[in-house]
């Protein structure tokens, strides 16, 4: 049978991701400094795009002043949809009408009128000292000759981030050609600096180092950080007074002045820098409801250059290259603009929707928060999980109870014994509830606990208390036993 080639037509449908909806997704799951970054570049490469800047005269949405305006019937409400792909759209398009009805500006910014003072402008000048910087500095202020400093030097650039030296003396002799005695001397003088216990080797000997220091030294807590380490983990006081032959009162007091040493001398100068979160949404109750609004502040208000959109709209037809050029960067311009508005009218959807469904939460704290799952907002406001999950990421709520990230609000649900679930952030601040309250002489088990929330109508397992107390960085019941 020979083999031949034929053409055959086939229809298939699929979905076509144009780089209008790439945009607009991605838009979505900016944050607001992202956002900011984003829209900034976007003004230097476009040059149809421009800010509105503050103090100027109100536009329009066609970007006239007021004086240019004139008289129109007013424009019918939008309705705003999801962005969907659906092709690239035609070729030609008719640019003078389009220009002429739509809506050429971001939307308005909402003035502050409740008086908030701002942090001050140097608070974000601010650097912070880290550990080397900070021990480099009282290096150089140290009676040392230059091959010891140069000894110090290699000491501190092997520090880690908890201020732990992590290679040994050897290893530094051989690279400042210095005896591992002498090395040692270094070690010691830069043990002494500020933070105290800084460049141990071990947590046993950071401990020592800052007992050392104290103006009455504890021989039972020295003795206990040398030989007793692990007992003294586990709380073990009374093994621990058998061994040392003193009293368990002895060995509390000792384990309660060890107990205020810090473990990681370089915490302090280590770490990521706090920042500020800037709420994406505000929610205010006024006369028994909530309304929220959104927090344009800091978003540049863009709008198509009028000197180009009169150049489109009173020049030629002709397809020159300046004119496809203007056409292509308008084009753009209008789905960044309208990217950015579709991304905040949906926040404030989602946003909208949240409160709905957390009215009790925000009425009376954490203990009335309900379960949520995506798929309850997506159905009330009528979009894809894909599309809230990407709304709720790195977005911030202030609420009457605080600022929130928006997938705080969704939790699972902890099943009760009688009645609705119950939220696991609650179960979780419970938890914690309950165990602030204990007996530290006789700490509740994680089987007790479990049998306690059964009591107040929560069904949970035992593991998975163990698991949201890790989480909440809870020790076990052993080690949060103590002896009084």
């Amino acid at each position: 049978m020979a083999l031949e080639l034929k053409q055959a037509p086939k229809l298939v449908q699929q979905l076509v991701i144009t780089p209008q909806l790439q945009q607009a997704i991605k838009l979505l799951q900016l944050t607001r400094l992202e956002l900011v970054d984003m829209i900034t570049q976007e003004i230097k490469e476009n040059p149809l795009l421009e800010e509105l800047e503050d103090g100027k005269e109100p536009v329009d949405e066609e970007g006239r002043t007021a004086e240019e305006k004139t008289e129109e019937p007013a424009p019918s409400t939008e309705h705003t949809t999801e962005v969907k792909g659906e092709g690239e759209g035609a070729a030609e398009f008719d640019w003078e009408n389009y220009l002429e009805n739509y809506n050429l500006t971001a939307p308005t910014r909402q003035i502050e009128t409740d008086g908030e003072e701002r942090p001050s402008f140097e608070n974000f000048l601010t650097k912070a000292s880290t550990l080397f910087d900070h021990l480099r500095w009282q290096l150089q202020l140290s009676n040392l000759t230059e091959i010891e400093r140069q000894a110090g030097t290699w000491i501190l650039g092997n520090l880690d981030e908890d201020g732990y030296l992590k290679v040994s003396l050897e290893e530094i002799s051989a690279e400042v050609d210095l005896p591992p005695e002498s090395v040692e001397e270094v070690l010691r003088k830069i043990q002494q600096f500020d933070p105290i216990g800084v460049a141990a080797r071990d947590l046993r000997e950071c401990l020592l180092i800052q007992l050392n220091q104290l103006p009455h030294r504890d021989s039972i807590a020295e003795k206990i950080v040398q030989e007793h380490l692990s007992l003294l983990k586990n709380r073990n006081y009374p093994a621990i007074a058998k061994r040392l032959g003193v009293s368990v009162e002895r060995v509390n007091r000792a384990a309660v002045l060890i107990s205020r040493l810090e473990p990681k001398p370089g915490r302090a100068y280590g770490g990521d820098l706090a920042q500020e979160i800037i709420p994406d949404v505000y929610v205010y109750k006024l006369e028994g409801e909530y309304v929220v609004s959104l927090n344009d502040e800091g978003f540049p208000r863009l709008r198509v250059n009028s000197y180009y959109r009169r150049i489109l709209a009173e020049g030629c037809h002709g397809q020159s290259e300046d004119r496809k050029y203007i056409q292509e960067k308008l084009r753009s311009a209008l789905w960044l603009i309208r990217s950015i508005d579709q991304r905040q009218r949906t926040i404030y959807k989602v946003a909208k929707s949240i409160v709905q469904f957390q009215r009790d939460f925000l009425d009376q704290g954490i203990q009335y928060l309900k379960p949520l799952v995506l798929r309850d907002v997506a159905e009330d406001i009528q979009m894809h999980e894909s599309t809230i999950s990407r709304v709720t990421n790195n977005k911030y709520m202030h609420t009457p109870q605080g600022i929130f990230e928006l997938k705080y609000f969704f939790n699972a649900g902890i099943p009760a014994i009688q009645g609705e679930a119950m939220a696991s952030e609650s179960v979780k601040n419970l938890l914690k509830e309950i165990i602030d309250k204990e007996n530290p002489k006789k700490p509740y088990s994680d089987e007790k606990l479990a049998q306690m929330l059964k009591e107040r109508n929560i069904h949970i397992a035992r593991r998975t208390i163990s698991k949201y107390r890790e989480m909440m960085k809870i020790l076990s019941s052993s080690e949060r036993r103590k002896i009084v």
